[in-house]
């Protein structure tokens, strides 16, 4: 899916839904991304982890390009709600390089995610950051997301 271009008094961002063609720079993008998190590089990995995603539409993948440089990404795992009986994301990951933050690509990236679960009918995307992460719960409140109140969340390591 592509997106048109959107212009920022800083930038112009353009946002393109990625194919295996840009396996290569969304496996960059995701490698900062998971160091980021204190996950050590390993770019293979991320390649192929990205690959087996990608060949098996088990994830949509948006790039962010400012000048034809790739600077952010936003990954989307389908899921459904089985009360509605409809089509959800879940919005897993999120990351724009630290050297074009400012810019308006995490913001840009949220619109084209919103756009696209529109598109294939979905009624819902639902996305989790740290308690510690301000930055971004800023931006998702700024962007009109709204922080769950009804929910706990619960997990359950299973090791194999």
């Amino acid at each position: 899916m592509d997106m048109t271009i959107i212009s920022s008094n800083k930038t112009d961002i353009s946002v393109h839904q990625a194919d295996l063609t840009d396996l290569d720079t969304a496996a960059r993008l995701f490698d900062g991304y998971r160091q980021f998190y204190g996950q050590p590089s390993d770019l293979d990995a991320a390649a192929t982890f990205l690959s087996e995603r990608l060949r098996h539409h088990e994830s949509v993948i948006f790039l962010a390009r400012v000048s034809g440089q790739a600077i952010g990404f936003a990954q989307l795992y389908p899921a459904f709600s089985s009360v509605s009986m409809a089509r959800t994301f879940i919005l897993n990951d999120l990351y724009v390089c630290p050297e074009a933050r400012g810019q308006g690509a995490a913001k840009r990236l949220l619109q084209t995610v919103e756009a696209f679960a529109a598109s294939v009918g979905a009624i819902r995307v639902t996305l989790s950051t740290a308690t510690s992460n301000e930055q971004a719960q800023a931006l998702y409140e700024s962007a009109g997301w709204k922080r769950d109140e009804q929910f706990h969340v619960y997990h359950r390591a299973i090791h194999g």
